[in-house]
C-alpha cells in the first residue's frame, strides 16, 4: 500500500512539473518564458556582456527547447542542481547556467544577477579547473564566442529552477572570456 502510494505521488509530482513546461501557444520562444521574460532575460546578458565590451546574444528557440527539456528533468527528478552529464540520453551539448530560488520571491532577473555577481571574483585569468568554479557562472554570461541562449524555467516543490543553454559555448579551459 506504502509503495502505491509513493508512486502515486513521485507521478503526481512528475505530472506538475513537466507540464508546467508546456508551450502556450503564443509566440513560441521554445520553453514556458513569455515574450516579455525572453526580452528581459536578453537584456540583462547583453547588459553584462557590453560592460566588457562583447557584442551581444540572440534568442535561440532551439537552445530554448534544449533548457526546458533539462528544466522539466530537474523538476520531476531530484529538483537538485545538477549540470547535464558529459555522456548519455541527456549529453550536454552547449554551454549551460542554472539557478534555484523560492517560487514567487526568486525569478529570472535573479538567476542573471546570481551569475553576474562572480564577476567580482574573476581577475582576467584564464579559466582552468581549479577556477572554474568561482567564476564560470560569470564567464559563461560573458564569454566573447557566444552569439545564441536559450532558456527555460520550471516551478516545482516550492521552487523555480532556471536553465541557459550558450552555443557556441563558453568556459574553454585554458582560454580567456574576452
Amino acid at each position: 500500500m506504502i509503495k502505491k502510494v509513493l508512486v502515486l505521488l513521485a507521478v503526481m509530482l512528475f505530472l506538475s512539473c513537466s507540464l508546467y513546461g508546456q508551450s502556450n501557444g503564443r509566440d513560441f520562444v521554445g520553453s514556458l518564458l513569455t515574450p516579455l521574460e525572453v526580452r528581459q532575460l536578453l537584456a540583462s546578458h547583453n547588459r553584462a556582456r557590453a560592460e566588457v565590451g562583447i557584442a551581444p546574444v540572440v534568442w535561440s528557440s532551439t537552445l530554448a527547447i534544449y533548457a526546458q527539456e533539462w528544466a522539466n528533468h530537474l523538476g520531476s527528478t531530484s529538483g537538485r542542481m545538477e549540470h547535464r552529464p558529459h555522456w548519455g540520453k541527456w549529453k550536454q551539448e552547449h554551454g549551460e547556467n542554472l539557478f534555484i530560488g523560492a517560487a514567487g520571491y526568486y525569478g529570472l532577473a535573479d538567476a542573471v544577477a546570481a551569475w553576474e555577481r562572480e564577476k567580482w571574483v574573476y581577475d582576467g585569468r584564464a579559466v582552468d579547473e581549479s577556477n572554474v568554479h568561482a567564476f564560470g557562472h560569470y564567464t559563461q554570461l560573458i564569454w566573447r564566442n557566444t552569439r545564441r541562449i536559450g532558456c527555460a524555467k520550471v516551478e516545482c516543490a516550492g521552487n523555480v529552477i532556471v536553465v541557459c543553454n550558450y552555443d557556441p559555448p563558453g568556459n574553454v579551459l585554458g582560454q580567456t572570456p574576452y
